[in-house]
């Protein structure tokens, strides 16, 4: 590695220097904060403009784990409209325009002693991110700008290109999937292609969902109807995300709006009654990724940067999230002893607490979307079954439900 540049006097001291501010990196920054340490994060996007004004059809769906690390982060109480609990989940096996099977899965009310999670406009979660990276102590945000890291074994030194310098015990990369950073430190990158879009949109529709969740699987990929906090013009409202073949995705995408809708009750059936799609219609490809590793000298991968998975479990953005819980659980605990956040064996103990966790989710991931995205008649059967097997187990049964939760 090129030697370290030599420090200005003037240079920022920061425990930790984190490069990308989306809802991973910018929790991660306040989450750190909170605990009391010098956080500097960068990212190449003015954060204001994430902020969109009107209703665009994109929501996240919150684990209960990822709710309680937002909580703790001062996030969840800087969200500018309310959120909807999910406190039902349905997971059903069709065929687009027939009833499902009979065979089902159900996660109710008596599962979990608090909601599964919470769906929240994606907005929402900008602006009170926003708003907690400016408010809390210890944080300094540098955006627009761009950073140039360089590492050794005594620490890192982060120029940007507004001409500041950092100096930091440790870099975080959250950068997203093409992690410029991830690159630099020659971490190889595994990818598994699915030849597969999602779409990502919101419906308003006729009757209340009273917090009840869809997953219905299909066999062109997995159907998704989310619950989420109605509005005065749309009091009945619920995100959509569905995956099918590319090409077709883009052409159900670019349907007119009743068109649009048929193909929705389709797959969703009749339970909601008529529905009205609301807000943009978004279509991205989809794949799943790993890293090799999640460090190197005075670096840590988080998110997207580390992995993505298939949307089939809704876990993309809460796998983050954990990754978040243990590396700032991690950092508290060596910082309130004194000690280096940066070293090598810190470093070490949170790969060896996410990583093995997040290969697994991957490989399960993986496999329900073969599993349950083919017409195959054996498999078909025999899905259902363990469905409804499931479904009879209510220890198995709730322990699914607490594992998803991320408890």
């Amino acid at each position: 590695m090129t030697a370290t540049p030599s420090i200005p006097g003037d240079a920022m001291e920061a425990d930790v220097c984190i490069v990308g501010a989306g809802p991973v990196g910018a929790t991660l920054a306040c989450r750190l904060a909170v605990e009391g340490m010098r956080v500097v994060i960068i990212d190449r996007a003015a954060l204001p403009p994430m902020e969109h004004p009107a209703f665009d059809g994109r929501a996240y769906a919150i684990a209960a784990g990822s709710r309680r690390l937002l909580d703790a982060a001062g996030v969840w109480a800087r969200l500018p409209m309310p959120a909807c609990d999910i406190r039902e989940i349905r997971v059903t096996d069709g065929r687009p325009g027939q009833r499902p099977s009979p065979l089902f899965l159900e996660f109710g009310r008596d599962d979990a002693p608090e909601p599964f999670g919470s769906m929240i406009e994606a907005r929402a979660l900008r602006v009170a991110l926003n708003a907690s990276l400016h408010a809390t102590p210890g944080i300094t945000v540098l955006a627009p700008d761009e950073a140039t890291v360089v590492r050794r074994p005594e620490g890192a030194v982060i120029t940007t290109r507004s001409g500041r310098t950092i100096s930091a015990r440790l870099v975080v990369a959250a950068e997203g999937r093409r992690s410029p950073l991830r690159t630099q430190a020659g971490i190889v990158v595994t990818r598994l292609p699915y030849h597969q879009c999602g779409i990502v949109c919101a419906v308003a529709h006729e009757r209340p969902h009273e917090g009840r969740a869809l997953e219905h699987f299909l066999p062109a990929g997995p159907f998704a109807q989310l619950p989420m906090a109605g509005t005065a013009e749309h009091p009945n409202l619920s995100a959509l995300v569905w995956t099918d073949e590319e090409k077709l995705a883009h052409r159900l995408a670019e349907l007119p709006a009743e068109a649009f809708a048929h193909e929705i009750r389709r797959r969703m059936g009749d339970w909601l009654g008529e529905v009205t799609p609301v807000g943009r219609r978004w279509v991205y490809p989809l794949s799943a990724q790993y890293a090799q590793r999640y460090i190197d000298t005075r670096l840590v991968l988080v998110g997207d940067s580390a992995h993505g998975i298939h949307p089939i479990a809704g876990q993309g953005l809460n796998l983050g999230f954990r990754d978040v819980i243990a590396l700032s659980d991690l950092l508290a605990g060596v910082h309130a002893r004194g000690g280096d956040v940066g070293e090598a064996s810190v470093l070490r103990d949170y790969q060896a607490r996410c990583r093995p966790a997040n290969m697994l989710m991957l490989a399960a991931t993986d496999m329900l979307e073969r599993l349950f995205g083919n017409d195959n008649p054996v498999l078909r059967l025999a899905r259902d079954v363990g469905l409804a097997g499931v479904n009879r187990i209510t220890p198995l049964r709730r322990a699914f439900a607490r594992h998803a939760m991320g408890l």
